[in-house]
């Protein structure tokens, strides 16, 4: 196998591990609750009938019921203009779905840690996910069909359960350092990482079964395998930071819709680890910030006359990002060799004040000048008017950026209902449980961006946006996206990602269009789960 396939291989292997995370809950919930049995004996069933006979929350079971689809096991018709969706029985439905059993351990396991620190290797839960391993060694004792592909199912719910085996404890791993580089070019040993270095070691050996480590006389060392996992140990970390939303799904399905945000306290949200989700996040997104630096740098290299007054970064976070941007500004434009003359103004706005308050140490820590600001996405007057008002900065004259944002944004309901043209969309929203008609996500989104139009037509926004993919392409390229990861974690927790085509379409509706500077599409398919572009108006 030439070095190219072995690495589509594993990536194909990484992107599997994403969908069990999320479908094996998923599906054991359908199983639990008798939807499955009932959809076996229909066929053919429409989301009220299945919302009516299981008294479910209608816009979660729509969700759950679309990660079926895109795995293979169900279809889904989905009708915009009626407000219809049908789903029926694929060709893999009665296999797939006679091996929902087989998700249950794994389904208990991420219900029991709930009780145990999300980012530390702890021994209890530990010693039930190695009973789970040994399960998995000897494939639960399943015996493998003759059927090639009944054989496909049982090796993808196989997989899925390695997910949730590995993607956990692989994020813990590189939280706590382990995939540091020294450590990747070294040997070592159990001892030195835990003080409980037997249990420990077991954990290394359950690696060292997935090829991930060589053992010799007590002594480890990555393969390259290994070390291909390990260095994208963060493309676990986002999906891995929503079990604390899927160990609700019993309820969030059929009972409390909002009983993963309920969870939370004044310092910890209930529905997601918002450490180990940024931290994923960064990893995961580095190479779309390479991209984000080039449009950075060709805009600040323009003349003077021509070049924003400064940056605001919408949803700032720590405000790392507003830092970067700075020094690339800094070190690599002509606008940097002049700020003294020509003094940059950034801003960071965030509607959490407890993001605020460390971008303002971060910043000041780091020696550079800027506001943090509370800003509501959803509210760009009113943020323009307090920069406007308390810091004489016209927002209008500064490049907008901000990424992964606008899918997060609160749900408001849009004031046009009247929708003459449906949506294309075949995405699932909700919103605390209550599903949202997809002509109206498309036209609140419209309207959000319409907000923003009149401050953003000078010098455009620059976003970077996650989409979600039709279920049926999704299913017919398995492995090679992480779009079911994606729709499911989003879907549970109210956040609205649409197709990359739905979106551009609503851009042109609010007068904004792409730059031909920087724009991109990863992958660059119809599989695109992630855009980077520069919108701007014509004028």
């Amino acid at each position: 196998m030439t070095p190219k396939l072995r690495k589509e291989k594993l990536r194909e292997g990484l992107f599997r591990h994403l969908d069990g995370i999320v479908t094996a809950p998923t599906a054991y919930t359908l199983h639990k609750q008798g939807v499955c049995d009932y959809l076996l004996e229909r066929k053919e069933c429409a989301l009220t009938e299945l919302v009516k006979k299981f008294k479910a929350n209608e816009g979660y079971l729509n969700v759950a019921m679309r990660v079926l689809c895109s795995q293979g096991w169900l279809t889904q018709q989905i009708d915009n203009k009626k407000d219809t969706i049908v789903f029926s029985l694929s060709g893999l439905s009665r296999a797939a779905f006679s091996h929902f059993y087989l998700y249950k351990d794994v389904s208990d396991l991420l219900k029991f840690t709930e009780k145990f620190h999300t980012r530390k290797f702890e021994v209890e839960p530990f010693l039930r996910l190695e009973k789970i391993f040994k399960k998995f060694k000897n494939n639960y004792g399943i015996t493998f069909s003759d059927d090639e592909s009944t054989r496909a199912v049982q090796e993808q719910i196989l997989k899925h359960i390695e997910g949730i085996i590995i993607g956990p404890s692989t994020v813990r791993l590189g939280i706590s350092g382990m995939f540091h580089k020294y450590f990747m070019e070294a040997n070592f040993k159990a001892e030195e990482f835990h003080k409980e270095a037997e249990t420990f070691k077991r954990l290394l050996d359950m690696f060292v079964h997935f090829g991930w480590f060589f053992k010799k006389n007590e002594t480890y060392q990555f393969s390259e395998q290994g070390l291909f996992y390990a260095r994208r140990a963060s493309a676990y970390g986002v999906t891995v930071s929503y079990i604390p939303t899927l160990r609700k799904l019993d309820q969030l399905l059929f009972g409390n819709p909002t009983a993963a945000k309920d969870s939370g306290t004044e310092h910890m949200e209930g529905h997601v680890d918002r450490k180990m989700n940024v931290w994923g996040s960064g990893g995961a997104h580095a190479n779309y910030f390479k991209i984000v630096d080039k449009i950075i740098i060709d805009i600040f290299n323009r003349p003077i006359e021509q070049q924003p007054k400064g940056i605001l970064d919408m949803g700032c976070g720590n405000g790392v990002f507003l830092q970067h941007l700075f020094y690339v500004i800094e070190q690599q434009t002509l606008r940097g060799k002049v700020l003294e003359d020509y003094p940059l103004i950034l801003v960071g706005a965030d509607y959490n004040e407890t993001a605020l308050k460390i971008t303002k140490a971060n910043l000041i820590q780091a020696d550079i000048w800027a506001k943090a600001v509370f800003g509501d996405i959803g509210r760009p007057d009113l943020l323009a008017k307090d920069l406007k008002e308390n810091y004489q900065i016209d927002l209008n004259e500064l490049l907008n950026v901000r990424t992964f944002l606008d899918h997060n944004r609160i749900w408001n309901e849009p004031k046009q209902k009247n929708i003459t043209q449906a949506s294309t969309s075949t995405g699932a929203y909700a919103f605390e449980g209550r599903r949202l008609n997809n002509n109206l996500v498309e036209e609140s989104l419209l309207e959000h961006f319409k907000n923003w139009a009149p401050y953003v037509k000078k010098y455009g926004v620059l976003i970077i946006e996650l989409h979600t993919v039709p279920p049926q392409l999704v299913a017919q390229n398995l492995g090679k996206t992480a779009a079911t990861a994606y729709d499911a974690t989003h879907g549970f927790s109210d956040q609205y990602i649409v197709e990359v085509g739905v979106f551009n379409k609503v851009m042109a509706e609010a007068g904004l269009f792409p730059d031909t500077i920087g724009s991109r599409k990863f992958p660059d398919s119809d599989l695109a789960t992630v855009t980077i572009n520069l919108f701007k108006s014509k004028h």
